[in-house]
């Protein structure tokens, strides 16, 4: 079992913890992004599906060459085997917010990164509330599984502003979040207590 300091010390590297403002979108990059893909047997998705494919993907299958990180707007790819890169666009007013929830230990992280981020509860079920601050509608109410990296995940409307609680056994974590175009994708700072 790994400890504490290791389990923070692995997710680190892993995880996107600054925000950049990305270069916009080549012809040239768009038109690579199938055959970046090619060698993890990836091709043929948009962003969405790409997201879901590698959110889902138990963490001994992904690629530990390709990095996938979500940003407000688009996912960014790097191959760091050949160099290759590309951005795909998300979808018009969706935003893609992925959480791990903790209860001992977490990391730093502001853009996920599909292939590298873990958190500590993977596997676990948690009952996750998403209630839409401005018009109070609940967005998502629903007990779920977190993904073998210890991360659930919502395609939400961007710009705006969620209240989420997540809870785990009698544990709980609520926290106000944003969608908006310089938020966070990777949300690692919902203690449960």
């Amino acid at each position: 079992m790994l400890s504490v300091g290791v389990l923070v010390a692995l997710t680190v590297a892993g995880c996107s913890s600054a925000p950049t403002h990305p270069s916009p979108t080549t012809a040239a990059q768009q038109t690579s992004t199938d055959a970046l893909l090619a060698p993890y047997g990836l091709t043929g998705s948009n962003a969405q599906q790409l997201i879901e494919r590698l959110e889902s993907m138990p963490v001994a299958n992904r690629p530990a060459t390709l990095r996938a990180s979500v940003h407000p707007t688009e996912l960014q790819l790097t191959d760091s085997g050949s160099g290759a890169s590309a951005v795909l666009p998300l979808p018009a007013g969706h935003f893609h917010m992925s959480i791990a929830p903790y209860a001992v230990g977490t990391h730093e992280c502001f853009f996920h990164s599909l292939t590298t981020c873990k958190g500590e509860l993977g596997n676990q079920d948690v009952h996750v509330t998403i209630t839409d601050k401005a018009t109070g509608k609940v967005l998502i109410d629903e007990t779920r599984r977190t993904f073998d990296n210890g991360y659930v995940a919502y395609w939400l409307p961007s710009g705006t502003t969620v209240s989420v609680r997540v809870e785990h056994g009698a544990q709980s974590a609520v926290a106000d979040l944003s969608t908006g175009p310089e938020a966070p994708t990777c949300i690692t700072t919902m203690k449960l207590s």
